[in-house]
C-alpha cells in the first residue's frame, strides 16, 4: 500500500512553509481546519511582524489575532501560539524542543501539532493524525479508530517505524488529493484494491 502510494505521491512532503522549528510550530497551529497554501499566505506577512517566540510571547492578541483572522478560529489560535511561545521562552530558553512530551507539555499544543513538529523539524518517528490521515486509515482499513490518538495508535503498530514520517504524508496527499471526503477519485484511486468503500470492488 505505501509503495503504491509513494509511487503515486513521490513529492510528498510537508506544504507549510517554515525557516526554522519555531516557524512550523506556528505553521501547524495555523493549519487546523485550514488549508496549506492559505497557511502560507498568512505566515508570509505574519512573520515580519512576530518572529521569534520572545516576539509572539510579547504580542499585542488583538494585533495577531487580526494578521491571522483569515485562517479561521483566530481567537484560539493566537491564545495558543502566544501560550506556547510563552513556555517556550520561559521554560526553553527560547528554543523549540525537540523532546516529544516536552513538546506536549506546550500550552496550546496537542498530539498532532507536536507529532508534525518532531517528524518534520527534527526527523523523529512520528505519525500525525489530522482529518487527511483520519480518514483514509479508516477507509482503508488501518484502523478503526474513534479518536486521532486510537488512529495514531493503530498506525503505529501496524507500520515500521521508520515508515511513520513518510506514511504521514502519504496518507494526507491522497487524502488531499485523491480520496477526498465528499468526492473521492475512487476512479484513479492507487490503492483501491485495499479500500473498504470503494464502488469500484465487488460487494
Amino acid at each position: 500500500m505505501l509503495a503504491a502510494l509513494a509511487a503515486t505521491y513521490p513529492q510528498a512532503q510537508c506544504e507549510l512553509a517554515y525557516d526554522n522549528p519555531f516557524h512550523l510550530l506556528v505553521a501547524v497551529i495555523l493549519s487546523a481546519q485550514c488549508t496549506d497554501k492559505r497557511v502560507n499566505e498568512v505566515t508570509k506577512e505574519l512573520f515580519k511582524v512576530f518572529d521569534t517566540p520572545a516576539d509572539f510571547a510579547n504580542a499585542d492578541i488583538e494585533v495577531l489575532q487580526k494578521l491571522i483572522f483569515s485562517c479561521g478560529f483566530y481567537r484560539n489560535k493566537s491564545a495558543s501560539i502566544i501560550s506556547a511561545s510563552r513556555d517556550i521562552v520561559q521554560r526553553f530558553g527560547g528554543n523549540v524542543p525537540s523532546d516529544f512530551n516536552d513538546l506536549l507539555s506546550l500550552r496550546g499544543v496537542g498530539r498532532k501539532t507536536a507529532n508534525v513538529v518532531m517528524s518534520v523539524a527534527f526527523g523523529g518517528n512520528n505519525i500525525a493524525v489530522d482529518t487527511h490521515v483520519f480518514r483514509v486509515s479508516h477507509r482503508l482499513g488501518l484502523s478503526g479508530g474513534k479518536t486521532p490518538f486510537d488512529v495514531e495508535k493503530d498506525l503505529m503498530a501496524a507500520l515500521d517505524p521508520a515508515d511513520y514520517g513518510l506514511a504521514h504524508h502519504l496518507l494526507i496527499f491522497h487524502g488531499r488529493y485523491c480520496c477526498k471526503s465528499q468526492r473521492p477519485s475512487c476512479e484513479k484511486c492507487p490503492v483501491a484494491a485495499y479500500c473498504t468503500m470503494s464502488p469500484l470492488l465487488p460487494k
